[in-house]
């Protein structure tokens, strides 16, 4: 597979795999398993990357936002199931583990689980977003933590043991993830 460069340092390969009409958006969702087995083949003959989609949870896993916070009245998060103030105070404990290792780390929960997903696999590339420089600066040094072994199970057993509170999206849209 050809590469190209992104910015001074990123190589990816030269054509990516977009998922969308795998889930939703272009009717009847495909076989999920025979989804799966053309992201495993795009991942291990042709060397293609994969782009977690909101990495950090709309937000939610930088550990700035609480059952206190309230959104502005555009913002979409306001509709999703999963940021209702009672799933925002339950869904807390998967942002203090988190929380746990950032301190010991001197990092930030969002650097934590960023680097919790460059940890998975070396062709997972997470694109958090965000509109101030500083997150950028703080998202591009989680590139720098190193998670043990204990690290990353510590994360896996707590978040095996947490029950998630709300849908990712309201029932509708929910509905067309195919999920």
């Amino acid at each position: 597979m050809q590469t190209r460069k992104l910015g001074k340092r990123l190589e990816v390969s030269a054509l990516g795999l977009g998922c969308m009409g795998m889930s939703q958006s272009y009717g009847t969702p495909p076989d999920k398993q025979a989804m799966i087995a053309l992201i495993r083949a795009a991942v291990e003959e042709l060397g293609i990357g994969f782009v977690p989609f909101s990495p950090l949870g709309k937000g939610f896993l930088t550990g700035t936002i609480d059952e206190k916070t309230t959104f502005v009245k555009s913002d979409f998060r306001n509709i999703v199931p999963r940021f209702t103030t009672e799933a925002r105070k339950t869904n807390q404990a998967i942002v203090d583990v988190l929380r746990r290792i950032a301190d010991k780390k001197r990092a930030t929960p969002a650097q934590i689980a960023l680097a919790w997903l460059l940890a998975r696999k070396p062709w997972i590339v997470p694109i958090p977003g965000t509109t101030k420089l500083a997150r950028l600066e703080e998202n591009i040094g989680a590139v720098s933590i190193r998670l043990t072994p204990d690290d990353l199970r510590e994360i896996d057993t707590a978040a095996s043991q947490i029950t998630i509170q709300g849908a990712r999206y309201p029932e509708a849209l929910e509905k067309r993830t195919g999920l």
